[in-house]
């Protein structure tokens, strides 16, 4: 597979991002993937800055290839997880969940790569520094936006003057050349990487994404501001009712959702954790190494682009 200029700029071999996923992205994933090519990602999540100066310093154990670190801008340790990223100097610095621009200068040791849903948001990051943009469509996992990767990808790369990744509803190589075709330079990929052997989360997880079909992710928390993509559960459609019972104050549905990505994920808790997972889980059927993972999309990727330019 052809390198693109997301490879030069932060020495890698394939444009292919891992993403950052809560209490998934550990050491083990994040250096597998980063040793097979890719961008593999730490996910920084709510956890502290000392949990993320331990992932940090195992990643560095496991390879000296380039990585990154996922800032929720949300999480309640965010001065702390600031603080430690300023320290530590990783690579890339992913941030999500709000606007990164108060903490760039104490990161100019890093790339900082925000992720981003909307063109107005692409513009003030890019305004401030960033050194690209991850333009997240609603067909990913977890939190989402509004517009779907098709329709905001092409738009942020006309808004902006600096690389830009697409992420959302990509998980084999066709993906990755559409994603080519609207503008992108690289692809930031979460649910099939939960798939990797070297991903840690729980076999229940595995066999949930595996067995979903096209119709099988819902999205819930609308009614809180913050929309979550995750596959269909006791859990989701508990939560997917409640949002429309008007005896339901916010804060107890907010109540409700705490925690249970930890229960979907370390606990494999079928009733009552949050298994989240972008539309293209029903795509997915196998269980492979990084390695394998990157390989294949990237094979598939240059076999679609060159039967176009034939």
């Amino acid at each position: 597979m052809f390198k693109t200029q997301i490879c030069d700029l932060i020495n890698i071999e394939y444009p292919i991002f891992q993403g950052g996923m809560a209490w998934i992205s550990d050491a083990k994933l994040v250096s597998a993937v980063s040793e097979a090519g890719g961008l593999g990602i730490i996910a920084a999540g709510n956890d502290s800055g000392d949990y993320l100066r331990e992932q940090i310093y195992n990643v560095r154990s496991l390879t000296s290839k380039p990585f990154g670190v996922n800032v929720m801008l949300m999480s309640p340790y965010i001065e702390e997880v600031v603080a430690v990223l300023a320290e530590e100097h990783v690579d890339v610095i992913v941030t999500g969940a709000g606007n990164p621009s108060k903490y760039m200068k104490l990161w100019n040791n890093s790339k900082i790569i925000p992720v981003v849903s909307s063109t107005a948001l692409a513009k003030m990051v890019a305004r401030n520094g960033a050194a690209a943009i991850i333009a997240e469509g609603s067909e990913c996992g977890g939190h989402i936006g509004e517009l779907s990767t098709m329709t905001l990808v092409p738009q942020v790369c006309d808004a902006v003057g600096i690389p830009v990744i697409a992420a959302g509803g990509i998980g084999d190589g066709r993906g990755i050349a559409a994603a080519f075709m609207l503008g992108a330079v690289g692809v930031q990929i979460g649910t099939r990487f939960l798939l990797a052997k070297e991903c840690q989360v729980h076999p229940k997880y595995k066999e949930l994404i595996i067995k979903a079909r096209d119709i099988d992710t819902i999205v819930t928390g609308k009614r809180l501001g913050h929309p979550v993509r995750a596959l269909k559960s006791a859990f989701t459609r508990k939560f997917f009712s409640s949002e429309y019972k008007s005896d339901i104050s916010n804060e107890e549905l907010d109540a409700l959702g705490s925690g249970s990505l930890k229960l979907a994920a370390v606990n494999g808790d079928i009733l009552n954790g949050c298994f989240m997972a972008g539309q293209i889980a029903g795509m997915l059927v196998k269980e492979q190494t990084a390695k394998e993972i990157i390989t294949e999309m990237s094979q598939e990727a240059k076999e679609v682009i060159d039967t176009w330019v034939k």
